[in-house]
């Protein structure tokens, strides 16, 4: 019998993002789920999941309403932002929840690879 594999889910309205990151996780060796949306995700649900990567700047909801919607129903699911843009709000915004860690685009695919295995309990 194998190991089972971690479920990390990915929120982004760039497919090729998407696309990306289903990549380097399924890589590693985890089952990726991708969402071209925060509502997506949300009507799919969060059961199954063991980790939220999301965008901050999407159309509808964005990374940091999705986080906390995500917190109400999962209070320990690791979550991580990443972005495009290069606010220093964003940046303090991050700082102040209990967000893992942001990652602004274009990112190190292995930097965040290490984060999320660090941010998952063993």
């Amino acid at each position: 019998m194998g190991e089972r594999k971690r479920t990390i889910a990915v929120v982004d309205d760039d497919p090729r993002l998407l696309e990306s990151l289903e990549n380097l996780f399924e890589s590693a060796g985890y089952l990726v789920r991708t969402f071209a949306s925060a509502k997506t995700l949300i009507e799919t649900g969060l059961a199954d999941i063991e980790c939220l990567i999301t965008d901050i700047g999407m159309p509808g909801m964005d990374g940091f309403e999705l986080h906390d919607l995500v917190k109400k129903e999962r209070p320990d699911l690791p979550v991580f932002l990443i972005t495009g843009r290069h606010e220093i709000g964003d940046r303090q915004r991050a700082n102040a929840k209990d967000i893992r860690g942001v990652f602004r685009k274009p990112f190190d695919g292995p930097a965040l690879l290490a984060s999320v295995e660090d941010a998952l309990p063993a």
